[in-house]
């Protein structure tokens, strides 16, 4: 089995541009804070769909920048949110695999495979009543047999477990407890899945590209309890000793990474963390800093997301909350300054300017850059430098060392 390390953190990167300026800041994470952290490229297939790129575009951009900056340490390509409809675009170059099964939650499986697992497991019978055990795996046993089914698709095709395998079960409405996450990882010791991480819904709002909404001592508790229950997980049931958390829609979620990074030390437990959308949005701030060309294209991708807005957000509507009438019209943004736009985008809540909303509709916009094709993709490279120092900076100020 492929082994990842103890930290892990997914790198989205909507247009394969920010290879290096995202490994830089594993190399700082390194260099100054003693920590090793494995980058992990992701993007989903809706994203490939969105933009018109080809799955494997994201190993190729991977591996251009460990090559360019002499990376020696592990890192992966992340087969994300796949299902067994879209998996097989994957399975030739990644080596990371999301399994999403979160849609089959609720599904009722087959009765006698029900009874098959309460009479396997008398010990949660025991703890919590056959009632209980009855009615969680009723809720998740089918969506856990179905993560069982696309991971032997992918170790048959791959012809091995020369690959990490995670279960995401985040994308739905409510958080699963603790004791539920403890039934669900027994079900996927018996589909016999060698899982690494672990992506369950947690309780509050991981909306795109903002802070979490929430009760923060609430998800400290749970996450807490979550990690206990991973702990004991792996010693009943024979899971991999480095199974970890793994949470997504991470980024910028800056008010719960204390309780996380202290829950880390003093537990010892790893984490994966993804982080997808806020590089795009670094792209951007990164065009508007330039001036110029720059600035104005930024301007104008606001202008067709806020005409577009509900096309945009409609895939998105679960984990996006925008009051429109917080967003400026696009004739005032036309009138701002490269730092207006940087203050207003840029998630840097001392900022009186910061506004939230402008960052939700804009996280959810890069189908509006992709639409400008050559445009957009000659600035990138021309504005690369003062671009990339906004990726890095962003991953290392306030990502890594919030963290670690």
């Amino acid at each position: 089995m492929l082994i990842i390390g103890k930290y892990s953190f997914g790198m989205g990167d909507r247009f394969a541009h920010q290879g290096v300026a995202q490994l830089r800041a594993c190399a700082l994470a390194k260099s100054e804070l003693g920590v090793d952290i494995v980058p992990v490229w992701n993007k989903s297939h809706r994203e490939h769909t969105t933009i018109g790129s080809e799955p494997i575009s994201t190993r190729i951009a991977a591996d251009a920048a460990v090559a360019e900056l002499k990376w020696t340490a592990p890192h992966f390509v992340d087969a994300d949110h796949i299902n067994l409809d879209t998996v097989d675009h994957y399975t030739g170059f990644a080596d990371f695999f999301t399994i999403d099964v979160a849609d089959s939650i609720g599904e009722q499986p087959n009765p006698e495979s029900v009874a098959v697992f309460i009479e396997k497991h008398p010990e949660l019978v025991e703890e919590f009543g056959k009632d209980t055990v009855q009615a969680c795996a009723n809720q998740f046993l089918l969506a856990v047999q179905k993560a069982g089914e696309i991971y032997r698709h992918i170790k048959e095709a791959k012809g091995g477990d020369n690959f990490v395998t995670e279960v995401s079960m985040d994308e739905t409405d409510s958080p699963q407890t603790p004791p539920e996450l403890l039934i669900i990882l027994a079900a996927i010791a018996d589909e016999e899945i060698p899982v690494q991480t672990i992506a369950p819904k947690f309780t509050g709002r991981f909306n795109k590209g903002v802070d979490y909404v929430g009760d923060v001592e609430q998800f400290e508790k749970e996450f807490n309890d979550d990690l206990a229950v991973i702990k004991r997980a792996i010693a009943a049931y024979g899971l991999p000793e480095n199974l970890k958390l793994s949470v997504h829609s991470g980024s910028d979620k800056f008010s719960i990474y204390g309780p996380i990074s202290k829950a880390l030390k003093e537990t010892g437990a790893g984490i994966h963390l993804k982080t997808a959308g806020t590089t795009w949005l670094e792209e951007l701030i990164g065009l508007a800093a330039a001036g110029g060309e720059g600035l104005q294209l930024a301007k104008d991708v606001y202008r067709e997301a806020l005409a577009n807005a509900y096309a945009l957000c409609a895939p998105y509507a679960s984990v996006i909350d925008i009051d429109t009438a917080q967003l400026p019209s696009a004739d005032e943004v036309d009138g701002w300054s490269s730092e207006q736009y940087q203050n207003s985008l840029r998630h840097d809540q001392s900022i009186a300017k910061f506004n939230p909303h402008v960052r939700q509709l804009l996280h959810v916009g890069y189908k509006v850059a992709a639409r400008m094709g050559d445009r957009y993709l000659n600035l990138l490279k021309e504005c690369e430098a003062v671009v990339a120092k906004n990726v890095t900076e962003n991953l290392f100020e306030r990502h890594l060392k919030r963290l670690f």
